[in-house]
């Protein structure tokens, strides 16, 4: 476990990140309170996205992306 001053933190946010990926961080402020950082790792990919439901067809999908390339 790393602990950082709540200063040191702000001046070295990239580093209690990077801390964050192998181990618990602790920053203590100056008033005395005590925070935890903890990784997490995405449970889902960002390009897992849900689909739609349309009427279109493949067909008219392929007709629409032709006529928009033919316009120019």
């Amino acid at each position: 476990m790393k602990v950082y001053s709540y200063s040191e933190a702000r001046q070295r946010l990239a580093d209690v990140l990077n801390n964050a990926r192998n181990e618990e961080v602790i920053i203590k402020r100056r008033g005395g309170e005590i925070f935890s950082i903890l990784f997490r790792k995405s449970k889902k990919s960002p390009f897992d996205v849900s689909g739609i439901d349309t009427k279109a067809s493949t067909k008219d999908i392929l007709t629409a992306v032709r006529e928009s390339r033919d316009r120019f």
